[in-house]
């Protein structure tokens, strides 16, 4: 009897061993630093910023967790490779895996055209190919990825890996943000525009939600997401400067979390994320906020 009982205990391990074998961790990682110019029009001109250091950066403590990753950085974070590359890198996750997304660019809202907002206004990432202005049979947005479709590859994402798995996005943008881009040495550099993208004129107002944590939806079928914002709706995003280079403020802590916790389905390691922002003098006008569904 008790060799019959050996026999089903390593069968047992074995198994259990398999599981763990099977899991992954896979992270996504897109940075824009080098904005194109396709018109002389100023109005149309993205700003330079740093989103390929983040890349860089998380990039070397993500591979140190033993993630599989994925980069997409500068020229070749267009919106169509982004569209191409996201859903194969979703086919790609199996059941169980923890999955990090990381897009660290420009943030613009975007006129609402399906009744879906409450305010009016969509948020979009701005990928390498997007232009700041709507302009008539030239550029009518088609290049901005916006929240909704951003959710569609989220749901299909947390369906493919299912209950036993886990997302984290974060996305070092600014949706309110500021015209102002100030020079290197003043250290004053924003990702995102206070200008709406609107085809019909509309100005935007960004929205007062104060709050620092919001719940999204849970299901069983299923995996649990936590998304962190580098800002609320009405604030701006801020690069900071450490040895010499500019990095995304959030994309910086998130890093220095992580190189020292593993990241795994516990959610508890944003809150240090979201102290050291909190304490640091550059980003006293800037909070944290963290959507989650746990």
């Amino acid at each position: 009897m008790m060799f019959r009982n050996n026999i089903i205990i390593g069968i047992l391990l074995f198994l259990c061993a398999l599981s763990a074998q099977s899991q992954s961790k896979r992270a996504f990682l897109v940075g824009i630093s080098k904005y194109t110019y396709l018109t002389k029009s100023s109005d149309d001109i993205w700003s330079n910023i740093h989103g390929a250091n983040d890349v860089e950066l998380l990039s070397l403590t993500l591979k140190k967790q033993n993630f599989i990753i994925k980069k997409i950085t500068d020229k070749a974070a267009t919106a169509k490779q982004i569209r191409k590359e996201l859903p194969r890198f979703i086919s790609s996750c199996q059941p169980g895996d923890i999955v990090y997304l990381h897009f660290s660019c420009h943030g613009q809202p975007v006129e609402d055209l399906n009744g879906d907002e409450d305010d009016g206004w969509d948020e979009a990432i701005v990928p390498f190919d997007a232009l700041k202005v709507y302009q008539k049979k030239k550029y009518t947005g088609e290049n901005h990825i916006i929240d909704d479709e951003l959710n569609g590859y989220l749901r299909s994402l947390r369906t493919k890996i299912g209950a036993k798995g886990f997302v984290y996005v974060v996305i070092d943008a600014c949706h309110a943000g500021s015209s102002y881009r100030g020079e290197e040495e003043d250290g004053v550099i924003i990702r995102g525009t206070n200008r709406g993208f609107t085809s019909t004129g509309k100005r935007f107002a960004p929205r007062l939600d104060k709050r620092g944590k919001i719940r999204v939806e849970k299901s069983p079928s299923m995996a649990n997401i936590c998304i962190l914002e580098a800002c609320r709706p009405y604030q701006v995003n801020s690069e900071i400067k450490e040895n010499g280079k500019f990095y995304g403020s959030l994309s910086f802590y998130v890093d220095k979390v992580l190189r020292t916790t593993k990241l795994d389905k516990k959610i508890s390691w944003t809150e240090k994320v979201a102290s050291l922002m909190n304490r640091d003098a550059r980003l006293v006008r800037q909070n944290l906020v963290v959507e989650s569904s746990l």
